[in-house]
């Protein structure tokens, strides 16, 4: 079983992946939902930290840090940090910022390495691509460079244009968007599982509907 598939049993597993009728932010009726924020047990993070780093690694994208935004890209920064040094021989500084700044003490917004070189921005999944925004504008602030951006889940459906989330984040910053599974791997993930076969009409109709 390839790390993608493993990554995609262990969110089913965890019913971090959910099939059924959801309503997402963007108005759309999916017949599927990711939430990374329901993994919350130390060998669920450590799995994940392993499929982020992976999939990093795989990528052969240059980069010196890694960046997570508040607040669910705090927990997986540091996961995917400890997942680089204690499997791929990387050992990397990591940062993530505050929502509020901080007006004592150290202040600022952010916490953990200063922000330098290229750096790579860990979060869940990317919808309307505001904290890749606000992530890519603080990075640029503090005078290093993105480099790319590591999401769990690539749903791999139109954004505000013709081009998927994803790709509108490539058009507009000029970086890759890594994803650790997207929506074609889970269509035949979900295709190998006789227990998900009620499912596949559903996805693959959603996938003919607003692929990107």
């Amino acid at each position: 079983m390839s790390f993608r598939h493993e990554f995609l049993d262990l969110a089913l597993r965890l019913k971090v992946l959910r099939f059924g009728d959801y309503t997402l932010k963007s108005g759309r009726r999916s017949p599927y939902f990711f939430n990374a924020g329901l993994i919350s047990s130390g060998a669920a993070l450590a799995a994940l930290g392993r499929a982020y780093a992976h999939t990093l690694v795989d990528a052969g994208v240059g980069f010196d840090m890694l960046f997570g935004p508040a607040y669910k890209g705090i927990a997986l920064a540091s996961a995917t940090a400890i997942a680089l040094a204690d499997g791929h021989a990387r050992d990397v500084p990591f940062a993530f910022n505050r929502k509020e700044a901080k007006d004592h003490g150290e202040g600022g917004v952010l916490i953990g390495a200063p922000l330098a070189g290229r750096v790579v921005i860990v979060d869940d999944v990317i919808s309307a691509g505001t904290s890749v925004r606000e992530s890519v504008a603080l990075i640029r602030a503090g005078g290093a460079e993105p480099a790319a951006v590591l999401i769990a889940l690539d749903r791999q459906e139109r954004g505000l244009g013709t081009l998927s989330a994803a790709g509108e984040v490539r058009a507009e910053f000029g970086i890759p968007v890594l994803a650790i599974a997207n929506l074609d791997e889970l269509l035949a993930f979900a295709a190998a599982r006789a227990e998900l076969a009620a499912e596949l009409p559903r996805l693959r109709a959603y996938r003919q509907e607003w692929g990107a």
